[in-house]
């Protein structure tokens, strides 16, 4: 339980810090939040900004197991706030796959995991938010108190407002996760089979909790469909297994049809290797990784190792001194309607070299309620529209006659053929208008006059698209 804050006054001197910050910053100068540590995959342009006062924001309030609700404040990552969530036998409804993502940022810049496909998006599991706004006042939004900025927070990075508190629902869990890795040698029928799923919760007479999946190529994908168990025997182990130290989970996939793991390390068994990014680290070679130390095997060290590449250019001139050309950062996360899916990944195989491909099915958790489409005006997914995230992540070298940003730009005209969405933490080369129609940019509008009426906070476009 110590992962959860024992003095109930720790939060209010936490909040009372924040707003004095944001109170001490001249008017009429810009803000952001002063974080240590970023999952976003864009650089920022340099700009003097003032930052405020998080330092006091990264804890979990309170859990109610009877409720199954915690109260959580805003820069909490996913990896405290499950630790103080598994002890009661609870989890949040999503959890997304990298440690260091915070609640407020999951909400704010949108995250999903294997549970999506039942569950949606970390956002629609909040009950209500405490937000500090633009304007500097601290309001409470839910669905009936400020659900303006209730609906428009979601994917807003930021630009509205920042989460102080939010209050989220919980789901029951058990102590394994029991894996079943089911090949599929044609893309339609994976498509098919994720229809199945979604409808059922269940596949070839088995119930399906977790669902996700990897393309290898075209004629090589595996959904991995997991199950909630007592004991690694009902999934047909005597232990569970362990992707923490030498063995690599996505390589698995392809090795066995079966497996089992613990609640807490399926949680995290992309985070050991960023997935399958640890490899342009040298980390999944057997010796590298045997003198890796096991703490620096995780997703935050390796985005500063990035950071440190970005800034002093290291793989560029080794690629140079190797007679490489320059290449293109291809790091994107997009959302396509499930019957599209299966043309998107042939197109993406044929015009980007770039694989794995990571498969990620999703659904408004409430098609016919309060998730309908309307609900969420800056990423506006249909209401009973199953869809897949498909996840790319690294680079590619620029063809002769190209330039950096055109794999990118071909990918976001790929998405939108298919009445896709892009996800906005990474590069993003949309003209304004086009940016303004995918994200609710007339809401948008609105919203910014109500809640940051001076623009102390950097606005969406600028954020996404013009690196602010």
């Amino acid at each position: 339980m110590s992962a959860i804050i024992s003095d109930p006054q720790v939060h209010q001197r936490a909040v009372a810090a924040l707003t004095a910050s944001f109170d001490a910053i001249p008017p009429g100068q810009r803000v952001r939040l002063a974080k240590p540590t970023s999952n976003l995959f864009r650089p920022r342009t340099a700009q003097a900004v003032a930052g405020l006062d998080v330092s006091g924001l990264d804890g979990v309030i309170s859990v109610d197991p009877q409720a199954r609700t915690a109260d959580v404040q805003g820069v909490c990552t996913y990896e405290r706030l499950v630790d103080a969530t598994l002890p009661y036998g609870l989890m949040p409804m999503v959890v997304p796959q990298l440690k260091t993502i915070t609640l407020g940022g999951a909400v704010t810049g949108l995250g999903i995991e294997s549970s999506s496909f039942r569950n949606g998006l970390p956002h629609e599991s909040v009950l209500e938010m405490d937000i500090l706004t633009g304007a500097g006042v601290l309001v409470t939004a839910s669905p009936t108190e400020h659900a303006d900025l209730f609906a428009g927070f979601p994917n807003s990075y930021g630009s509205l407002g920042y989460a102080v508190r939010l209050r989220i629902a919980l789901q029951p869990v058990r102590p394994y996760v029991a894996l079943r890795h089911v090949r599929f040698d044609d893309l339609d029928a994976v498509s098919a089979a994720i229809a199945e799923i979604s409808a059922k919760r269940a596949f070839g007479g088995e119930s399906v909790d977790f669902l996700d999946g990897v393309t290898f190529a075209p004629s090589q994908t595996y959904l991995s469909l997991g199950r909630f168990v007592d004991w690694p025997r009902e999934g047909g182990q005597a232990e569970a297994s362990d992707y923490t130290g030498q063995q690599i989970y996505y390589r698995s996939i392809q090795q066995r049809q079966r497996d089992v793991l613990s609640i807490h390390d399926y949680l995290w068994r992309w985070d050991t290797d960023w997935f399958w990014c640890s490899g342009a680290f040298g980390v999944q070679n057997p010796t590298v990784r045997k003198l890796w130390p096991g703490r620096y095997r995780r997703s935050d060290f390796y985005h500063r190792l990035i950071g440190l590449d970005h800034r002093f250019g290291v793989a560029a001139k080794i690629d140079k001194l190797k007679g490489i050309g320059p290449r293109e950062r291809v790091v994107q996360d997009v959302e396509i309607p499930l019957e599209r899916t299966a043309d998107f990944l042939r197109w993406f195989d044929a015009n980007v070299p770039m694989s794995p491909v990571w498969l990620c099915p999703l659904q408004l958790r409430e098609p016919n309620g309060a998730g309908s489409a309307g609900r969420w005006p800056l990423y506006p997914l249909e209401a009973g529209r199953c869809y897949v995230n498909v996840g790319f992540w690294g680079t590619v070298e620029i063809p002769p006659g190209h330039a950096d940003g055109d794999f990118n730009r071909l990918i976001e005209n790929a998405v939108a053929e298919r009445d896709g969405h892009k996800s906005l933490y990474s590069d993003a080369y949309y003209d304004r208008k086009t940016f303004d129609a995918l994200y609710g940019g007339e809401v948008y509008r609105q919203l910014k006059e109500i809640y940051d009426p001076e623009h102390r906070l950097t606005g969406m476009y600028e954020k996404a698209v013009g690196r602010g």
